[in-house]
């Protein structure tokens, strides 16, 4: 990786389903296992609002999805989820990061195709009540509820741009329940099959008042990316046999120097969610530990054919092994008090952990320092990262009888951060400590391949992020209510890191830096349900993401005064941290539910005015990816979906969304380009990593077959063209859009399920991300031609067999 890439909520308005295709109601959080799907005919009951109610009283933007269509569509994780929800890009790059979410426009980062994302301030993630950026598996899970919009008056976290639930089934304490899904599968462009499945046990230990639930899952997903040109020995073979027309030479310099490896981006993912719960009739705690564990031997992308590799090869040098470690223990706790108050208490802690190795050649390359002098020259980076976080959260809810209604809460959460990066070149220092090979005056004299460890990194960094937040709602009459919100928040942030070149010099440089703020965000809401059927609503509502400290070893105080001497890769003070960045967002919508409930349509359209932009920036020594402020843009669009049941059996549901999202502001020196030039963006420029038009229809006809039934589903989804970079500038380019289609035809009975079914039917060759620019793709240095440039694709054509089995 470079371094310088870096319910159904209340609404039908939202979303009647996020295009997805909820075919089962979404219930609130609070319900246990036992009581999912419970509904009311076609009133749907959400806990949006911290508090149960109807489809038609929850005046929000939100958008879910059901677990069995979680299961139907084949969303194993949050970055399957993109397609099927209006107003959400996510950026698959595979297994090797989470996705980066991208919700409402509000990205001016570069898109990355090399590892995704494995943390977002801008996107509060939450697993049941507890926030974690994680793409734990979506097994289950009674549903995903997706939030468009600042929520930090009703959330702990005070998100920028939204919020995505995963709320999963809950032990219930009246009855054993158990249930086994398994799935084999072919992917076209692999030579291995396919296969996961998951156990479920719900075991009642004191009826009524005590109970146990655990899911257990594995999955193996063949790649499709080969590696042709691994060295077989770093340092000894020749990365480039060739020359620049035939760079990587004849079949028998290919056979000399390279190992070839084939779908090297598979996946290899254990997880497990375990819960005791402990219920009386005014009480409800569960206690959860959640594991998963990730690994990959390469991306999910191709080097775009720099070198002459083909349509799902990569040129990289190395294998580029990944591991993801996510760990969550928590205690979440709800009692009702004189049935006037729900107190709620949610205390939890959370890791992560990932170790990443990488082509690293290119990086030193282009940063002239003349290794390509050495003909075998090439090097591998290897990173490793530790995050554990501590949250609280107290909350209250009233529940007496009244106009008057509140939520108010109170969050803390404490964030640690860890790193280290160490670069290496294989072969240099004896290379270069022969005579006449290289100006060796400023060399440490090595000779040992142990001395090829060319630079190393360390940081440890903080957040401590505390925040009182609340909303109040009057009920002027049953149909016409207004809520207003405030939040406070304070955070402060420190760093401390080092660095040090231990092949030129074995002096480290370290150094420290902080920063803090605080603020006010706030909340203005009003609904009024014309008729039982028709809702409008409208929404005013700013939201924060908090500023930090960058994740990059400071400067010592002797480059500070004096400047760099040699190969210097630091932060200066002023590089050390950046502030918040605001969104106001003002909203309004419509939905409603026509014809006997037989066609529910919602509609929303919003504005979104952003300041003090997170944006990707650069240290100026060493070109070290970093965040800074700057500019300001603008996000508005409209949200449109609907379902309808035309005949009995027949559901057809889906959705569209239109996003304009620019800068409103010129950002000098944004883009840096190849040989070091910054390039500006101006006002009018697109931001990058969202689709401006994007939308999904679903048909689902379900048959019946004596006392059983038979399930026909077709699912097509369209993602628009996105830019890799603001306005194109800077070698930014336009990915184009495409189509997705999947089928799939199951036969359904009251303890089985078993069926056929195919993703990305036309095997769609898409590319979802790049990393770095057209300015970098395939240029030569000294004959050597760069592989930095890299273009993420999707899944190819899947075709399966799944079954479950309940008991």
């Amino acid at each position: 990786m470079s371094y310088r890439t870096r319910i159904r909520a209340g609404l039908l308005s939202a979303t009647v389903i996020s295009c997805a295709l909820a075919a089962a109601p979404a219930l609130a959080d609070e319900a246990p296992a036992a009581d999912a799907g419970a509904s009311d005919g076609n009133t749907i009951i959400v806990s949006a609002t911290r508090r149960d109610t109807t489809i038609m009283e929850t005046p929000i933007n939100i958008s879910a999805v059901s677990g069995s269509d979680l299961q139907d569509q084949h969303i194993d994780d949050m970055r399957n989820l993109g397609a099927f929800t209006p107003g959400v890009t996510i950026v698959d790059t595979g297994p090797r990061g989470a996705g980066t979410i991208v919700m409402r426009g509000l990205s001016a980062s570069d898109t990355d195709a090399s590892g995704g994302d494995n943390s977002n301030s801008a996107v509060g993630m939450y697993l049941g009540e507890v926030p974690m950026y994680y793409d734990f598996k979506l097994i289950d899970i009674n549903r995903v509820e997706t939030l468009l919009g600042p929520q930090g008056t009703l959330y702990g976290l005070g998100t920028l741009a939204g919020a995505m639930r995963n709320i999963p089934n809950r032990p219930d304490a009246t009855e054993y329940s158990a249930e086994l899904h398994g799935q084999v599968f072919d992917m076209a462009h692999s030579k291995n099959t396919g296969y996961n499945g998951y156990g479920m046990v719900n075991i009642p230990i004191v009826k009524d008042h005590i109970a146990f639930r655990s899911v257990t899952g594995y999955y193996y997903t063949p790649g499709y990316i080969d590696y042709p040109y691994v060295l077989k020995e770093p340092g000894v073979s020749n990365p480039q046999p060739g020359d620049t027309s035939n760079p990587m030479g004849t079949d028998a310099d290919k056979a000399e120097n390279f190992n070839s490896y084939s779908d090297v981006n598979f996946e290899r993912t254990f997880t497990t969610r375990n819960q005791l719960g402990f219920f009386t009739d005014d009480f409800k705690a569960y206690v959860t530990y959640a594991h998963q564990r990730t690994h990959t031997e390469g991306q999910s992308a191709t080097s775009a054919g720099v070198v002459g590799e083909g349509k799902y090869q990569g040129a990289w040098r190395y294998l580029e092994p990944a591991t993801r470690i996510g760990d969550m223990l928590s205690l979440e706790v709800e009692g009702n008090v004189q049935d006037a108050l729900n107190v709620v208490f949610v205390s939890a802690y959370t890791q992560r952990k990932t170790r990443y190795k990488n082509d690293n050649t290119d990086l030193l390359l282009d940063l002239d320092y003349g290794y390509e002098a050495f003909p075998e020259f090439s090097s591998y980076n290897v990173s490793q990262q530790k995050e554990h976080e501590f949250t609280n959260e107290l909350r209250f809810v009233s529940t007496f009888d009244s106009p008057l209604s509140f939520v108010a809460g109170a969050f803390w959460n404490r964030q640690h951060y860890k790193s280290n990066y160490d670069e290496y070149v294989p072969g240099f220092p004896e290379w270069a400590n022969e005579a006449d090979n290289w100006d060796t005056s400023f060399i440490t004299d090595h000779s040992n391949s142990e001395y090829a460890h060319e630079y190393s990194s360390y940081v440890n960094s903080s957040n401590d992020e505390k925040g009182l937040y609340g909303e109040a709602t009057w009920h002027f009459t049953p149909d016409l209510q207004i809520t207003g919100g405030l939040r406070y928040y304070k955070y402060t942030a420190n760093v401390d890191g080092g660095s040090y070149l231990p092949l030129w010099d074995d002096t480290y440089s370290s150094r420290s830096g902080s920063t803090s703020d605080n603020g006010l965000v706030y909340k203005i809401n009003a609904s009024w349900n014309i008729t039982p059927s028709v809702m409008v609503y409208g929404t005013w509502s700013t939201g924060y993401r908090i500023g930090g400290v960058n994740r990059v070893a400071p400067c010592s105080q002797d480059v500070i005064d004096n400047g760099p001497s040699g190969q210097t890769l630091c932060a200066l003070p002023s590089e050390l941290s950046y502030g918040p960045d605001r969104t106001k967002n003002a909203e309004i919508g419509a939905r409603a539910q026509l014809f006997d409930n037989k066609l529910m349509v919602s509609l929303s359209a919003f504005h979104i005015d952003w300041d003090g932009i997170q944006l990707d920036g650069q240290t100026t020594y060493g070109a070290i990816g970093i965040t800074v402020n700057g500019g300001k843009a603008v996000s508005q669009g409209v949200d449109v979906s609907f379902q309808a049941n035309p005949i009995q059996g027949l559901t057809i549901r889906g959705n569209y969304s239109y996003l304009d999202a620019h800068l409103t502001e010129d950002v000098p020196d944004l883009l840096s380009v190849e040989g070091g030039d910054l390039v500006s963006a101006y006002s009018g420029d697109r931001l990058p990593g969202s689709a401006k038009n994007k939308g999904a229809i679903n048909a689902t006809y379900e048959m019946p077959v004596g006392d059983n039934s038979i399930a026909f589903g077709w699912t097509a989804t369209y993602t628009g063209n996105i830019y890799t970079r603001v306005g194109l500038r800077g070698g930014g380019e336009a990915l184009p859009s495409y189509w997705m289609h999947q089928a799939n035809i199951t036969y359904k009975t009251e303890r089985f399920d078993i069926g056929v079914y195919a993703t990305n039917i036309f095997d769609t060759y898409a590319i979802t991300g790049v990393s770095n620019d057209l300015t970098r793709k395939g240029i030569v240095n000294d004959g050597v031609i760069s592989r930095y440039y890299a273009r993420s694709v999707a899944q190819p054509r899947v075709v399966g067999l799944q079954g479950t089995v309940r008991f």
